[in-house]
């Protein structure tokens, strides 16, 4: 259909990027306090099995098979394992933000 009003390519993806900048507001303090809560969730919430599998995960990029074999467990455990650790880190930061920006560093 020729006639549809959407444009399609590069320089309608551009002009939506430019758009978006332009009408979004500054939310660098609450992306860094977010980053900050992050990691102070990661410390003191998670096990440190827990810990040390979303790390290996999410910074390292290995893959569950790869974590498996490192620490010598199936990977169904470490997925099952990562996912415990993102819903623990969620329901912290979802919940207990509250006493993360009142405790600011």
């Amino acid at each position: 259909m020729s006639g549809t009003r959407y444009r399609k390519g590069s320089s309608y993806a551009a002009d939506m990027a430019v758009y978006a900048r332009a009408m979004s507001e500054d939310n660098s303090a609450q992306h860094s306090r977010l980053k900050r809560n992050l990691v102070r969730a990661l410390r003191e919430d998670v096990t440190p099995r827990q810990r040390r599998c979303l790390l290996m995960y999410y910074s390292q990029g290995l893959n569950m098979r790869q974590i498996g074999q490192e620490l010598g467990v199936d990977k169904s455990t470490v997925s099952r394992t990562i996912k415990r650790g993102e819903a623990r880190l969620r329901r912290c930061l979802r919940y207990g933000a509250a006493a993360f920006l009142n405790d600011v560093e």
